[in-house]
């Protein structure tokens, strides 16, 4: 019999850990080639694989130029933002399914957030219903660390990482002058605030900048925000404040819609930027002082100087677990983290099996209880939870012009 071949793909914003879980793949797909024919890439996800745009990995990365996937930042294979249609009886879906059956596919692994839930969801559920043999594995990838039942996501660990050290080297120039001023960082996160509650880690003692640190999962009240700031003058005078960039009022308002409209994606999401500006322009114009504000924005996935190696060893040991699970009869399920306490107390991880039905189109947020000061810091228990996320660092080979390498799709 013919052995089957297996195939994957990336969707969504990339992470610097994307292409970790992609070598976990096919690293471990190569290493079945008793069980597995070919190992083949979707380029720009679905759509791609929709328009006939596929690579075969043994070709294009051999030999130890696969292992340079492991540190190279964005997503190898290119990523989309196509959405499946609702319905299963929509003629793209047979389409689909006669694609695969012409290149004999026996597992279809789909690396993302959310929406690329969504997609295996539906491939899984349009299979049972046809009676397809085809294997369907989501691969979890989230620097917004919000799909539900799995503890954290890769790729979350190692932007935690930039942000927490981005932050401490902003807050140290913004402390040079003795003379009143205002730095608002702004943070990826639209409805969860993972990532931007990670700036806590930047404090080196108590009582240290950040100051203040507002996340979507609480309502923004911009006249308390002032009162905040400008008791915090009294401590220190300079003062770093991190916001999310879905902070929103206590009407569902986005704050960056104050100052001006924005448009939606491909998915109707609202493309949030601008609440950093905003709440800069309000200091300076209310409180009178200096003030500047940062968006970190794309550097926080796409940092591979800053890779946590925690990090990247989970999103490497999720693709080879998907990969074995699939070959043992998995399907329309996503790899999920299941965090263990040893007996010495140390924190470790494991991978285990999540229905994928029940984790598209949910978002999980920081728990109302990590959010203290009436919505202006996280707590300790956030620490706990964050720190063993961002451990380690990892060497990216450097050029002759003293750059880093990386790997690139011919």
């Amino acid at each position: 019999m013919t052995k089957k071949n297996l195939i994957v793909g990336q969707s969504g914003g990339p992470t610097a850990v994307i292409n970790s879980s992609l070598y976990g793949v096919v690293s471990e797909g190569i290493a079945h080639s008793d069980e597995i024919g070919e190992v083949y890439g979707m380029v720009n996800g679905i759509e791609g694989f929709l328009e006939d745009r596929i690579l075969n990995f043994r070709e294009a990365l051999p030999g130890e130029q696969l292992d340079y996937l492991k540190h190279t930042p964005g997503a190898y294979l290119g990523s989309c933002r196509y959405k499946l249609p609702e319905s299963l009886e929509d003629p793209v879906y047979p389409l689909l399914f006669e694609k695969f059956e012409e290149m004999n596919i026996g597992w279809f692994f789909y690396i993302g957030g959310n929406d690329s839930m969504d997609t295996v969801s539906k491939l899984s559920r349009y299979a049972a219903q046809t009676g397809s043999s085809i294997r369907v594995i989501g691969e979890p990838k989230t620097i917004d660390n919000d799909l539900v039942h799995t503890d954290h996501t890769p790729g979350y660990g190692s932007a935690a990482k930039y942000v927490a050290s981005t932050v401490r080297e902003i807050t140290l120039d913004a402390s040079v002058y003795e003379k009143k001023s205002v730095t608002i960082i702004e943070i990826m996160g639209r409805h969860a605030g993972w990532l931007t509650a990670a700036s806590a880690l930047a404090r080196k003692y108590k009582g240290d900048n950040p100051f203040f640190i507002y996340l979507p999962e609480s309502a923004f009240d911009t006249e308390k925000f002032l009162k905040d700031v400008e008791s915090a003058f009294e401590k220190n005078c300079n003062v770093v404040v991190c916001v999310s960039e879905g902070i929103h009022d206590a009407d569902g308002t986005f704050i960056c819609e104050y100052d001006s409209s924005v448009g939606t994606d491909t998915f109707g999401h609202k493309m949030l930027a601008g609440c950093g500006k905003y709440l800069e322009n309000l200091v300076r114009d209310r409180l009178g002082v200096k003030a500047r504000s940062v968006e970190l924005n794309v550097s926080q996935r796409c940092s591979a100087s800053l890779i946590s190696a925690a990090d990247q060893k989970e999103a490497v040991s999720a693709g080879r677990f998907g990969v074995q699970a699939a070959l043992n009869g998995e399907t329309g399920k996503m790899v999920s983290f299941v965090r263990r306490q040893a007996e010495d107390g140390s924190y470790q991880m494991e991978c285990g099996l999540e229905d994928v039905n029940l984790i598209c189109n949910e978002e999980k947020e920081v728990p109302a209880e990590w959010i203290t000061e009436n919505g202006s810091d996280v707590s300790d228990e956030f620490i706990k939870y964050v720190t063993p996320l961002v451990q380690g660092s990892v060497n990216v080979p450097l050029g002759e012009d003293g750059l880093p390498v990386f790997v690139y799709r011919k």
